[in-house]
């Protein structure tokens, strides 16, 4: 990613330009970044299995992952390939038992890719990558705190809650929606910034471009932590604000006919 590889070659706002994959199947290098089932189901479609410990594989052709957390790992590493992912619950994803069908179909030519964002968050300590959400949470049982919410500067929200959670579209599938928020349409560039365990009912929640969302601590009553794609990454002083901007493009297969597209669900 940013920092550690070279451009993916894709503008970062072109998340939705698929393109074919031509090549033959027969003894092209697969990375696998999951469990020893994905590297069998590789291997019996005849591709060989690529991976190590580290996501470093080299001359793959793509990249098979397994769920959303591998998602996470893949988009912090150096791997600058196209992924197919399987059982995402955000992203375009491949049921387990369909993984040789859809190799066959990739490989035949028969897929395109689509992009989605990947997001920095940024502020005192630096920028750290994330693909579905941001967040920022009390970090005690049973404490809140107090945030606020800016779209590029201007505050538009300020609110006493558990948290905040600011979605990608891929994670408008996971905790925002389970928080309340709407699922974002994939290659909008849309956010959705949802208060997590609000104090007031009455909170709402808002739909921002990505690049213009601010996230902010309010109060120093209680220690607040960072979490980015769902790990814990730091504590955030209070004043500090956090913005986040588009960096870079995950790239991801789709296979018509067996893609699970959470669009759909």
């Amino acid at each position: 990613m940013r920092g550690q590889k070279a451009s993916r070659g894709r503008p970062t706002g072109d998340f939705l330009s698929p393109r074919p994959f031509l090549r033959q199947m027969s003894g092209q290098r697969v990375g696998v970044l999951g469990d020893e089932q994905l590297a069998e189901a590789v291997e019996a479609a005849g591709c060989v299995a690529a991976s190590d410990d580290t996501i470093a594989v080299d001359d793959v052709e793509c990249v098979l992952v397994d769920g959303d957390r591998s998602v996470v790992d893949l988009v912090r590493s150096t791997v600058d390939v196209p992924a197919l992912i399987v059982d995402s619950e955000g992203l375009p994803s491949v049921p387990r038992d369909r993984i040789g069908t859809a190799l066959d179909r990739l490989f035949g030519g028969d897929a395109s890719v689509e992009g989605h964002p990947v997001v920095a968050v940024s502020g005192p300590f630096g920028s750290i990558d994330a693909v579905f959400d941001v967040a920022l949470m009390a970090a005690e049982p049973a404490r809140i705190s107090e945030f606020s919410v800016a779209d590029r500067d201007d505050q538009i929200a300020r609110f006493r809650a558990d948290g905040v959670v600011a979605s990608t579209p891929a994670g408008s599938h996971g905790y925002n929606r389970r928080a309340g928020g709407p699922v974002v349409a994939s290659g909008t560039g849309i956010a959705s910034v949802v208060p997590i365990a609000p104090f007031s009912t009455s909170a709402g929640h808002w739909m921002l471009p990505i690049e213009a969302v601010e996230l902010a601590v309010e109060r120093d009553e209680t220690p607040v932590e960072l979490l980015v794609d769902g790990r814990r990454e730091r504590r955030i002083d209070p004043d500090a604000t956090l913005g986040l901007s588009v960096v870079d493009t995950l790239e991801t297969y789709a296979v018509p006919e067996l893609i699970d597209d959470p669009a759909a669900n």
